[in-house]
C-alpha cells in the first residue's frame, strides 16, 4: 500500500506546483530566503498529508468491491462423479477477516464419495484485488496457529483426469494429546492460469501489487484439499482440479465454466 500511495503522491498535482513557484521566484531573485524556504517545507508537508490521505481513501473504496469473477465459486457444482458437497461453514471472524484482507471469492465443502466411502474437505480461495495478501495464508502457517501439530511436508505430484501433471505440497498434521486428530492436506496454487505448489513462485514485489485495474485474469488462487487419508485426497485433487481450473481464468484470461459448465442452482448463495 505504501509504495503505491508514494507513486499517488509523485503524480499528484498538488506537488509540483509549490515546487514550481518556488523555481521561479528562485530564479528571478537568484537566490533563496531562508523564510521562503520554511513556507516551502510546509507547503509541501501539508501537500503530502493531503494526497496522503486522498489516495488512502481511494484505495479503501477501490478494496471495498471485490473483484468478480464471471462465475462465482458458489456456483461450483454441489455434485460431481461420485462427489456430492454440502457446504463447510468457515467462522465469521475468520470469514470477515478473509473478505477484508486478500479474498474476492471463495467456497468450503465437504464432498462425500459414497461408493468409494471417502470424504474430503475442499476449500478454494480467488484473490485478484489484493493478490499478496496471499502470502503467509497457507496450511503450514494456518493449522499450527490453530494447535495443530505439523508432522511432515513433501513437495509431490499428481495427475488430473485430463492427464495434467500438476506439482502441490502434501502436509501431515495432527493435534496434541489427548485429542490425536490427524489430517492430510494438499495444496497448490494457480497464478494467472499457471499452477505451482508454493507461494515463492509469486512473492516478488511485482506479483504482490494491488490490482488496480480490477483484471480478474490477474490473480492467485489457492486449493487446498484435506481429508485423514492421504488416498482420499489424491483421489479427490485427480477428479476435481480441472473443473476448478474451468472457473478460473486460464493464461489467456478465458473461463471455461462461464460456457461449458452450468450453474448450481442450489440454495448456495454468492459470497460476494
Amino acid at each position: 500500500m505504501g509504495l503505491l500511495r508514494l507513486a499517488y503522491l509523485f503524480e499528484n498535482r498538488q506537488l509540483r506546483e509549490p515546487v514550481k513557484v518556488f523555481r521561479q521566484m528562485c530564479g528571478a531573485a537568484g537566490k533563496t530566503p531562508v523564510w521562503f524556504a520554511w513556507i516551502l517545507a510546509v507547503l509541501l508537508l501539508v501537500s503530502v498529508g493531503i494526497a496522503y490521505r486522498v489516495s488512502g481513501h481511494k484505495l479503501n473504496l477501490l478494496w471495498e468491491k471485490p473483484t468478480a469473477l464471471p462465475v462465482p465459486l458458489s456456483d461450483f457444482p454441489i455434485q460431481f462423479g461420485n462427489w456430492v458437497g454440502s457446504e463447510l461453514p468457515i467462522p465469521a471472524t475468520t470469514r470477515e477477516y478473509m473478505e477484508k484482507n486478500y479474498a474476492d471469492d471463495y467456497f468450503s465443502r465437504r464432498y462425500v464419495n459414497s461408493a468409494d466411502k471417502i470424504w474430503v474437505d475442499i476449500y478454494v480461495v480467488y484473490c485478484s484485488t489484493r493478490p499478496g495478501g496471499m502470502l503467509g495464508h497457507r496450511p503450514g502457517v494456518c493449522y499450527p496457529a490453530n494447535g495443530w501439530l505439523q508432522e511432515a511436508t513433501e513437495t509431490s505430484q499428481f495427475t488430473s483426469q485430463d492427464g495434467r501433471q500438476t506439482d502441490c505440497l502434501v502436509q501431515r498434521f495432527r493435534q496434541p494429546a489427548p485429542a490425536l486428530d490427524e489430517v492430510v492436506v494438499l495444496s497448490f496454487y494457480v497464478r494467472n492460469g499457471r499452477m505451482t505448489a508454493t507461494e515463492s513462485d509469486f512473492s516478488g514485489l511485482f506479483n504482490r501489487k494491488a490490482n488496480l485495474a480490477r483484471d480478474p485474469s490477474r490473480y492467485i488462487a489457492q486449493v487446498q484439499i484435506s481429508s485423514v487419508v492421504e488416498s482420499s485426497v489424491r483421489k479427490a485433487a485427480g477428479e476435481i482440479t480441472d473443473i476448478i481450473l474451468d472457473f478460473l481464468p486460464d493464461e489467456n484470461g478465458k473461463v471455461r465454466s462461464a460456457e461449458a459448465i452450468q450453474p448450481y442452482s442450489g440454495n448456495v448463495k454468492s459470497t460476494k
